[in-house]
């Protein structure tokens, strides 16, 4: 796959407490908030955000690290060029003070600026609330800006911190206590549902965080489990990111499923049953 030019998304800025990032945008109606993995806003992540557009949403994508629109795939962008952006992108993020790595028990410091954001994209969007989705690195990040109340529709994609270095690690997801604790508290109060992603084989998201979530949230978590088989054959690395490099997007297949799965609660908790807007 080629590079995306951004065709179609405009581009502006958002700044919140000194903080100042690109925001891209597509569509209209309620927002979701679409936090891209690493390496950053691909095309693959873009068509995802074209899929939540067409239900008749605005999809808000902040650039968090990279480059929008690169394609980091090998095959097309060269070995030593994609590994390169690779590295470059994963430098960045580690000696970021924005980003919680490794560290148990506590949120990144990015999610109250994605927090903000979010406030902003609803009264700008409008509607019932405003959704969030969080892939690989930034999978948690959904989670944690559930402690607002604006936030009706947190999706973790794949979330791989912190990174499962230890069972302890492997065990937890990057949230504090106290936030875990707000979540937990609106699932029993507002019938929040979480909805989680992962293929089973992938290391970077072990079974052991998932059942943590389990306990954590009870019935609230809903977890969609796929077995590696399902992931597409031909992206270039390992069985992990299920609603972009590794989706086949065809009809009965458990990825495309998958898919289908996370745009159906963005349509009942942020549509309200309207009907949806052409793609």
């Amino acid at each position: 796959m080629a590079d995306h030019d951004l065709s179609g998304f405009t581009a502006s800025a958002f700044t919140h407490e000194g903080t100042t990032r690109q925001v891209l945008r597509k569509g209209s109606g309620p927002a979701v908030i679409i936090m891209a993995e690493i390496p950053g806003i691909t095309p693959k992540v873009l068509e995802f955000a074209e899929r939540v557009a067409g239900l008749g949403c605005t999809a808000v994508l902040p650039v968090l690290f990279g480059d929008p629109g690169r394609d980091p795939d090998p095959r097309t962008a060269g070995p030593l060029a994609a590994g390169r952006y690779m590295a470059s992108t994963l430098w960045r993020v580690c000696v970021s003070r924005e980003f919680t790595l490794l560290a148990t028990g506590r949120s990144s410091r990015v999610v109250t600026w994605l927090r903000a954001l979010a406030a902003a994209e609803h009264e700008r969007c409008g509607g019932p609330g405003v959704g969030a989705v969080g892939m690989c690195l930034t999978g948690g990040f959904a989670l944690a800006m559930a402690t607002d109340a604006r936030l009706v529709a947190p999706v973790l994609s794949q979330p791989s911190l912190p990174l499962a270095l230890t069972a302890r690690r492997a065990g937890a997801i990057d949230i504090a206590p106290e936030e875990l604790a707000a979540v937990r508290g609106r699932c029993e109060r507002e019938g929040l549902q979480v909805l989680g992603l992962r293929f089973r084989g992938d290391r970077l998201v072990p079974g052991d965080r998932f059942a943590y979530l389990r306990r954590a949230l009870g019935d609230a978590f809903v977890a969609v489990e796929l077995d590696d088989s399902a992931a597409n054959p031909d992206a270039a690395l390992a069985p992990h990111s299920v609603l972009t490099e590794h989706l086949i997007d065809a009809p009965g297949q458990p990825t495309r499923e998958a898919l289908d799965t996370v745009l159906a609660l963005f349509r009942t908790r942020l549509l309200e049953e309207r009907p949806a807007a052409d793609a």
